[in-house]
């Protein structure tokens, strides 16, 4: 906790160069990352088109450096690996964002299941209990799955930059 408060004051102050990013277990971009990660390898094959999705989804959702955005995906692949079920990663993700927040991970989980121009049946078995965990309703994932299906997996509408904390709710 206090290298992370201590990289943050480095980071703001400009004092020297600075420190290398790490992602702990309560960063949502890592349990966003890892839930994207679990899609792409539902189906049993991550091709190429996909690992390109991912890194392009990684830099710009969250505003990274394509060697952070390395780190984050390698960090992430990890601790999908290490998972035993999905509610550790959505347990992180609604204490970090909001509502739009949490429509916005299931749009990229959609992205990335279209990424190789299809949404296995395992990919969107896993975006469907993701969204469930999330508290997104079922109507509302099947528009962000149409709306992925309609743009081949690039998802047109998120902007770049973090999502909406939870506690910027008004």
């Amino acid at each position: 906790m206090f290298d992370a408060l201590r990289n943050f004051l480095t980071e703001i102050g400009g004092a020297g160069p600075a420190p290398e990013r790490t992602f702990d277990e309560a960063d949502y971009r890592l349990a966003a990352a890892a839930l994207l990660i679990h899609v792409a390898n539902a189906d049993g094959h991550v091709d190429d088109a996909e690992r390109l999705r991912l890194q392009a989804i990684v830099e710009d959702r969250f505003a990274l450096d394509p060697a952070t955005a390395r780190r984050l995906i390698a960090a992430a692949e990890e601790s999908e690996r290490e998972a035993v079920d999905l509610y550790h990663f959505t347990a992180t993700l609604k204490r970090a964002l909001d509502e739009a927040g949490r429509h916005q991970v299931i749009e990229l989980m959609w992205d990335m299941a279209y990424a190789d121009g299809q949404a296995h049946e395992l990919e969107g078995n896993i975006v469907w209990r993701v969204a469930e965990l999330l508290g997104v309703l079922a109507r509302e994932r099947m528009q962000l799955k149409h709306r992925a299906e309609e743009t081949g997996g690039e998802v047109e509408s998120v902007e770049p930059g973090q999502w909406s904390p939870a506690g910027s709710r008004a």
